[in-house]
């Protein structure tokens, strides 16, 4: 709804953003959500979308703003566990400072050696004569890696976490259907019951861990806890193998090859990272709702509105970003919003951010050659993450 209260509607030609075909491409909505609705009242989904930088960012950060209720806009019926995502103030900063002992500055700091050694590894692993794929060959035992090291879980028992944070992804969808509702609720009891003990084992082993003061902390009640390493494992998992798959598909398509672009430097490929996330970050929006009448830059949200930031269009507004639909990898400032912002930012943005570049930096030095064997990206029709179906690459 624009300034003079009129709402004009999606037209007939461009595909809503969330309907089947539209997920696969929601860019030509968003840009005209963007240049004629930024704050747009759906029929379809009975949400607001907001689109620009300014308005996401708003509702990010106005603390008018839930994410408490924000989370009761998923189509399944069953009550959330109390985490850091699901909590408005207090209760939120009670649940993230723990979060912190694992995912926080200080954390990151003491384990990226140990992380760095683990996708070194990974890397020296891969078959240089044979096409793997971005995702699978590369992003998710590359996650699988990364949060094993900061769950302290050995390599014996990774393969039994691997099928876990595979199935418990799904509950990263907010709009997923009943079946897989269901299905995620199950790997969610599931995870948390092989977790337990694993917990309990670390503590017992290992007091003084990241794992073991946070099994530890008096803040937290027992469901909380694993609540939290729960939250840990679907937040981490397929928004950093699928923003891996992602990554080398915006780099490598239609043609090219790693080396050619200068990231084997640590500094460009940190720099790049940001411009991917902010091109094909895999979390596309953020769900809140209005506890009273908010007044936006381009429009005016009621009280209980159910609003929807959509981040995927606001890290193209070019009010913000000059020539948002190239790929500019050297751009900097770059205020993408791809991990959120204000008191809910991702706390795992910074590990997400640091260990991709890192990849993709090891990748450029290791293998300069690499490319794509596939003459199209192929995105799946998802609401959340945003993943590309397959994307062979080869080595050499």
């Amino acid at each position: 709804m624009d300034k003079l209260g009129t709402t004009r509607e999606l037209p007939p030609d461009i595909l809503h953003p969330f309907s089947p075909f539209g997920r696969v491409n929601p860019y030509p909505a968003y840009g005209w959500l963007l240049v004629n609705a930024p704050v747009y009242p759906d029929k379809l989904t009975g949400l607001w979308l907001v689109t620009s930088h300014g308005g996401c960012s708003a509702a990010l950060r106005d603390p008018r703003f839930s994410a408490a209720q924000g989370q009761r806009l998923r189509v399944r019926d069953e009550a959330l566990p109390a985490s850091m995502l699901t909590t408005d103030p207090p209760d939120h900063a009670r649940l993230r400072r723990p979060g912190s002992l694992l995912l926080g500055p200080a954390a990151l700091t003491a384990q990226m050696p140990l992380i760095e050694a683990e996708i070194d590894r990974l890397i020296s692993g891969l078959d240089p004569t044979a096409e793997a794929d971005a995702v699978r060959d590369i992003g998710e035992p590359l996650a699988v890696a990364v949060l094993s090291r900061i769950l302290e879980i050995e390599p014996p028992q990774r393969a039994a976490f691997a099928v876990f944070a595979k199935r418990v992804a799904v509950n990263l969808d907010p709009l997923a259907g009943a079946r897989a509702g269901a299905a995620g609720r199950q790997a969610v009891t599931e995870l948390t019951r092989w977790l337990e003990p694993h917990v309990a084992a670390v503590a017992a082993a290992s007091p003084g861990s990241p794992l073991a003061r946070l099994a530890a902390d008096p803040r937290l009640t027992r469901q909380e806890m694993l609540g939290i390493l729960s939250l840990v494992v679907i937040g981490g998992f397929a928004p950093l193998a699928e923003f891996t798959g992602n990554a080398l598909g915006r780099l490598l398509s239609p043609s090219g090859h790693l080396g050619d672009l200068g990231l084997a430097e640590a500094a460009r490929a940190e720099t790049a990272a940001d411009e991917l996330l902010r091109l094909d970050g895999p979390i596309p929006f953020i769900a809140r709702v209005a506890t009273g009448d908010i007044e936006l830059e381009d429009g005016t949200l009621p009280a209980g509105a159910r609003v929807l930031a959509v981040l995927a269009a606001a890290n193209r507004d070019p009010r913000v970003f000059a020539d948002p639909e190239e790929a500019d990898l050297a751009r900097a400032p770059n205020p993408h919003l791809a991990f959120g912002a204000g008191p809910h930012f991702c706390l795992a943005a910074p590990m997400i951010r640091r260990v991709c570049a890192l990849t993709l930096s090891r990748l450029a030095g290791r293998f300069p050659h690499l490319h794509a064997t596939g003459p199209a990206l192929r995105w799946a029709p998802a609401m959340l993450p945003r993943k590309l179906t397959a994307f062979g690459v080869r080595l050499t």
